[in-house]
């Protein structure tokens, strides 16, 4: 069994903001999905969080866990898409670090996303968002 703390303070502390140069926004929003995650996998196999290992994070418990954002927590689409690229940015990080996982790997990055409905841009006006305006430049005939 492999233990999800190391490579949880790897991927937190270095990978994300080192490597990739995440925001420390992106960061602590990626933190708050693991914790969501530990706190609903700990309370499915009955363990303390710390006590969690990765093979215990597999898809079926990842499509429960994201199934539980909307149905309980009342998360929007949006917000649970999010959670799941989180995970996803996980497990792509541990596949090069514990190779033995990468099926478990595949499988959880085989999980769609949700389709949600886009934003509309509220700050353009209608009229900025109708047929683009003229800049004032003339083609010459020659």
């Amino acid at each position: 069994m492999t233990p999800i703390a190391p490579h949880m303070s790897a991927f937190l502390r270095e990978y994300l903001p080192q490597q990739k140069g995440a925001s420390a926004h992106t960061c602590e929003s990626y933190a708050d999905a693991f914790r969501l995650l530990f706190e609903f996998a700990s309370q499915r196999f009955q363990v303390t969080p710390s006590a969690l290992q990765l093979e215990q994070i597999d898809a079926p418990l990842i499509v429960d866990f994201l199934r539980y954002l909307e149905a309980e927590r009342h998360n929007r689409t949006r917000t649970r898409n999010a959670r799941l690229v989180a995970i996803k940015s996980f497990m792509r990080f541990v596949e090069y670090r514990v190779q033995a996982l990468l099926e478990q790997s595949r499988r959880i990055l085989a999980i769609p996303t949700k389709r949600c409905d886009q934003r509309l841009v509220h700050w353009l006006s209608r009229d900025e968002c109708g047929q683009p305006r003229s800049l004032g430049l003339t083609s010459q005939a020659a």
